[in-house]
């Protein structure tokens, strides 16, 4: 007797601890976003050369290809209707882009992982325009006065207003300012977590900061399509175009340290006809690289080069025939894909039930946020313990045949990457 009352407790304590379970506990909702992105690695040994082999593919959380499946291509690809590529264009990555409607032109490896140098420093402008008061006035430190690379002038001591740091940042790819800018927005830790959240909002996914300034670190990368994304958003800051287009820029005299100079911009590009602006990089791992905008009657075109040599045409050289070729296309010819937007790949639909269970895409698995849909089959689950566990009292008074063995289940489709 003390037996079969036993048996509902076991039932209840089986469904109590069913409910409890849920699926790896029925976490709370989690942006995909939010995903684990790679890290630079500052410690690792400088590198000093390009990247070796084909270049790391990079794509969104969800496993989908940011902008469009046919941008997943290492190799060439052009819009249909569009006239021949010019001649000359030898960077291992680039992209044209239409800025205004988000159509890309044409592409090459447009996702392809590759070190930026100094272009990184359009992420640096466009994070921190917004944050820092252009008018504070910046006290310049021995570790920016010495920083390695290419540096501005600044001198320890010498004060600065921050609109003068930016400016420095832009026109002469200082390095100095870039020191001094993430110090006073936080310390250098703080600006890289900061630039690596715009780039992310934005859609880069193949973009990783692993300083302010460009300079060669382990696991920094970006690719053509982030570039052209990221300065689109850069044209549409105003602050933070007006840098771009700033053509000379006076730093004051420090006594005794050092007098007043002039800077002044050097874009390649700065005389082409409707230039926006331009950001230049070089580095040993980096080699050559370069990203700009232009724009005519109406039209907003966004260029992008990744590793390339000088000769026989400098970076700037190829983007210049690149934005002549996208003035040339037709406004209204289909892109090969699209500059996404903050919040498109988290606003796209969920796909509707398969009729057949699809095989898992790459990152399926990570809880949505719907706590309940595992309840239901939870229940339906307890309720047969239940009444199992509740008539097991009485099979066991009397002999029944065997059950015939469960056919043998399937094996579940591969989640290997």
């Amino acid at each position: 007797m003390r037996r079969r009352r036993a048996v509902p407790l076991l039932a209840a304590a089986a469904l109590l601890a069913l409910l409890a379970g849920g699926p790896a506990a029925a976490a709370p909702a989690t942006d995909p976003t939010s995903a684990a992105r790679p890290t630079a690695d500052t410690a690792a040994p400088t590198p000093s050369a390009p990247l070796t082999g084909p270049p790391e593919r990079g794509t969104a959380p969800d496993g989908s290809t940011v902008g469009g499946q046919r941008l997943g291509s290492r190799g060439t690809v052009v819009a249909d209707g569009a006239p021949p590529l010019p001649a000359g264009i030898t960077a291992t990555a680039w992209l044209v882009a239409d800025a205004s409607s988000g159509r890309v032109l044409a592409a090459r490896d447009a996702h392809g992982r590759h070190y930026p140098a100094s272009t990184l420093k359009t992420l640096t402008l466009l994070t921190l325009v917004p944050r820092l008061d252009p008018a504070q006035v910046v006290e310049a430190t021995p570790e920016d006065e010495q920083v390695e690379g290419s540096r501005v002038g600044l001198v320890a001591c010498g004060r600065y207003p921050v609109s003068l740091l930016f400016e420095a940042l832009v026109l002469q790819s200082g390095n100095d300012a870039a020191s001094a800018l993430a110090r006073v927005a936080g310390g250098q830790e703080a600006t890289v977590a900061a630039m690596n959240r715009t780039a992310s909002d934005l859609g880069a996914y193949d973009t990783v900061a692993g300083n302010p300034s460009g300079l060669d670190v382990a696991g920094q990368t970006t690719s053509a399509y982030d570039l052209a994304l990221i300065f689109r958003a850069l044209l549409e800051e105003p602050a933070a175009a007006a840098v771009l287009r700033v053509p000379t820029a006076a730093v004051p005299p420090v006594e005794g340290r050092s007098p007043g100079f002039q800077i002044q911009n050097q874009n390649p590009l700065a005389g082409y006809p409707g230039g926006l602006g331009g950001k230049t990089g070089f580095t040993d791992a980096a080699r050559h690289t370069f990203v700009t905008g232009a724009e005519r009657d109406g039209r907003r075109l966004v260029v992008s080069v990744l590793d390339t040599e000088n000769v026989p045409l400098r970076a700037a050289d190829q983007a210049a025939l690149l934005l002549d070729w996208g003035f040339a296309v037709p406004p209204a010819t289909p892109g090969v894909g699209r500059l996404v937007r903050p919040g498109d790949l988290l606003a796209a639909p969920a796909p509707a039930p398969a009729a057949t269970p699809a095989p898992p895409r790459p990152g399926a698995g990570r809880t949505t946020g719907a706590a309940t849909p595992w309840l239901l089959p939870a229940l339906g689950g307890a309720a047969v313990l239940s009444a199992t566990l509740l008539g097991a009292g009485s099979a066991r008074r009397r002999r029944v045949r065997p059950a015939a063995e469960p056919p043998a289940r399937g094996r579940r489709p591969s989640r290997r990457r």
